[in-house]
């Protein structure tokens, strides 16, 4: 039998104690009847299959080389039927409301004439695009692809960590970390009782297509291309992989040109008019004409194409204001304004130091607290107090005397932890999850997301540039969830 440890005071994925929970318990006695040497083996066939496939990512400034494999960690994140419910229910509730959002401050903003957020937060908000305002927007819709990070507190209590709803990254690896697990560890899978992932891409082209350009006839199918800033950029791998598996052509911003405030590819053939770009770079770099003139990435004029109804850009331009750090302590006054709900899914408490008061608590209490840079990411210019040095104490300080609004502070959560296998062994890291969700016409969410897991054993950052790595995630179908005798027969069967 593997060898575990006590879960102690962290709330853990998979055990109970010393001992895993019911829907484990089947995945734990599979794993038993593997032998050290066949757990090493599988390991090494794991990260072997992700060097092959050229799954990689991109660390600007690491030195003997930039481009590494994503660490993975066969060990999946198994989620009962029943919690996924609340969680996709959550994501749906919430991306609704920040569509609403987005689509208010860029019209009426409504929702700063009513008091219910600062009208500094906006104006001085560095991705806010004043370029943006009245701007029609395919179908009313700002947000085709957010990825939201879910993280579980002491209590096991789900709680959103952040919203990222400009170029959120990652999803490929969802799919290919599923594709591993089948490929290394088939005995998992002898019984379909897990939500696929096979057809979810088709999904994904659905919503895709929805954002049919105003201007576009009704019967004319639009084309698509999907915008990167080409091979040296850190998420490539995601651009290849998803304009492959979207069926739609990858192109780099020289490859396109604005003619007629319309958008061409360039072919061989001749120019081809282009409806939707799904883009991969940053709103700064998209036109050269409106925002950095330097930029070598974008399409001159493109601004000038959407604005007039010629193009649909997805995700779209100036959605950053609504997922700064800053912004993200309003989110559920937002879904209370707009949905008149009550979120369904909770905030980690969120300490504002542009507020003097708040300001003067959190300065006092530094060593206690993560202080993370509202523009910043990938676990980039945080201080996490209970493990800073009194250096990095004082520099942050600093930092906060000196631009209050750029910092926001939150308490240290003890971060839910699941096994790991790395070195030959089995101990605990510290996990989260980002979940995918798509829109278009309706919303879908992905079933399942990426599982990052801080491998450095003791780490908080599960930033893959920053040494963390991948699990698969595993819903369980709705099948599993029935009668105790049922759901007890299902274990001693060994069913997954």
């Amino acid at each position: 039998m593997m060898k575990l440890y006590d879960s102690g005071s962290y709330f853990d994925e998979m055990l109970d104690g010393d001992q895993p929970k019911p829907h484990y318990c089947s995945f734990y006695r599979k794993l038993s009847a593997f032998s050290p040497e066949q757990l090493e083996e599988k390991h090494q066939q794991a990260q072997s299959s992700f060097l092959r496939q050229g799954i990689t990512f991109t660390v600007y400034g690491a030195q003997g080389g930039t481009e590494r494999t994503m660490p993975f960690d066969f060990v999946p994140i198994i989620i009962p039927h029943e919690q996924w419910h609340i969680i996709e229910t959550g994501m749906k509730q919430r991306v609704k409301a920040l569509n609403c959002f987005l689509h208010d401050v860029y019209t009426q903003q409504q929702i700063v004439i009513d008091g219910i957020i600062p009208r500094r937060l906006i104006e001085q908000n560095p991705y806010y695009f004043p370029e943006m305002l009245g701007v029609k927007v395919p179908i009313d819709n700002h947000i085709f692809l957010a990825g939201i990070d879910l993280i579980r507190d002491e209590h096991g209590v789900y709680r959103v960590l952040e919203d990222n709803l400009r170029n959120p990254s990652g999803i490929s690896y969802v799919f290919q970390n599923r594709y591993v697990m089948k490929e290394i560890y088939p005995e998992f899978f002898s019984k379909h009782t897990i939500q696929s992932l096979e057809k979810q891409m088709a999904s994904m082209k659905k919503a895709l297509l929805a954002h049919r350009p105003p201007t576009l006839q009704a019967h004319v199918e639009p084309k698509a291309v999907l915008l990167t800033a080409g091979m040296y950029n850190s998420a490539y791998y995601d651009h290849v992989f998803l304009a492959q598996q979207l069926n739609i052509q990858l192109v780099e911003g020289r490859d396109l040109i604005v003619q007629d405030l319309k958008v061409y590819r360039k072919t061989i053939y001749g120019l081809e008019q282009i409806d939707i770009i799904y883009r991969r770079i940053d709103d700064d770099f998209l036109d050269p004409t409106v925002f950095r003139e330097d930029s070598l990435l974008g399409v001159a004029h493109l601004m000038a194409a959407y604005k007039a109804g010629n193009i649909a850009i997805l995700n779209a331009v100036g959605n950053g204001v609504a997922d700064d750090k800053a912004m993200y302590a309003y989110v559920p006054d937002m879904i209370r304004y707009y949905l008149q709900e009550e979120p369904i899914l909770e905030n980690v408490p969120t300490y504002h130091l542009h507020d003097e008061s708040q300001r003067a608590w959190v300065l006092d209490h530094l060593h206690e607290l993560v202080i993370k840079n509202v523009s910043a990411s990938g676990g980039y210019d945080m201080l996490i107090g209970p493990h800073a040095s009194a250096a990095e104490i004082n520099s942050f300080h600093e930092k906060i005397l000196k631009h209050p609004q750029q910092y926001i502070a939150q308490p240290t959560i003890q971060l839910s932890r699941a096994p790991a296998y790395q070195n030959g062994k089995f101990y605990p890291c510290h996990v989260d999850l980002r979940v995918y969700v798509m829109k278009g016409d309706d919303i879908f969410v992905l079933p399942g997301g990426l599982s990052r897991v801080a491998l450095n054993e003791g780490s908080l950052i599960v930033n893959s540039s920053q040494g963390g790595g991948a699990k698969d995630t595993w819903i369980l179908k709705e099948e599993l969830q029935h009668a105790k005798s049922s759901s007890r027969r299902t274990v001693l069967d060994g069913t997954i």
